[in-house]
């Protein structure tokens, strides 16, 4: 059975070690904003004994593309036929220009992203930043979003054992 338990704390183990293989893919396009997401979230995922694998692709459109690819080739989720990886998290930035550009790189990434991860029940952590400035990025980034987006991908996928558990 599920059992409600305290939110965890930002930021924090939540409880103790996963057995958990992780797909970090990064869209890096802001290079000292996605050191401090990818530093963030492996701490995160190393705290909790969970391993990892780390892609970089070239910006946070091509987030969802690499997703698809991985889901179809069987490699997400792990019960598949071919999975390695219980979970992914998405590691990005986008910031404000001046042009329309930047609404639909951020409702085409997370659009696609969620539907993905939905899609194939796959435990996704979503670390893509939607801010008007870069000091706004930093910041978050700063603020340990890349630990939040690992916890969240651990924490959804620690659930979905759990359900698994619990069928009939």
């Amino acid at each position: 059975m599920v059992v409600k338990a305290d939110r965890p704390t930002r930021g924090s183990a939540q409880r103790g070690e996963i057995r958990a293989r992780i797909l970090i893919i990064e869209g890096r396009y802001y290079e000292q904003i996605g050191d401090l997401l990818i530093g963030a979230a492996i701490e995160a995922l190393n705290e909790q004994g969970a391993t990892h694998e780390h892609i970089v692709v070239p910006g946070a459109l091509e987030i969802p593309q690499v997703l698809v690819q991985a889901a179809n080739a069987g490699l997400v989720p792990r019960r598949a036929e071919n999975g390695r990886f219980d979970g992914v998290v998405a590691l990005g930035c986008v910031i404000r220009g001046e042009t329309a550009h930047y609404d639909i790189v951020c409702n085409n990434a997370n659009h696609w992203l969620m539907e993905t991860a939905v899609r194939h029940a796959v435990p996704v952590g979503n670390g893509i930043l939607t801010v008007d400035t870069e000091a706004q990025a930093l910041a978050r980034a700063r603020a340990g979003k890349g630990a939040d987006a690992a916890n969240a991908c651990l924490r959804i996928l620690e659930l979905q054992r759990a359900f698994e558990g619990q069928s009939a």
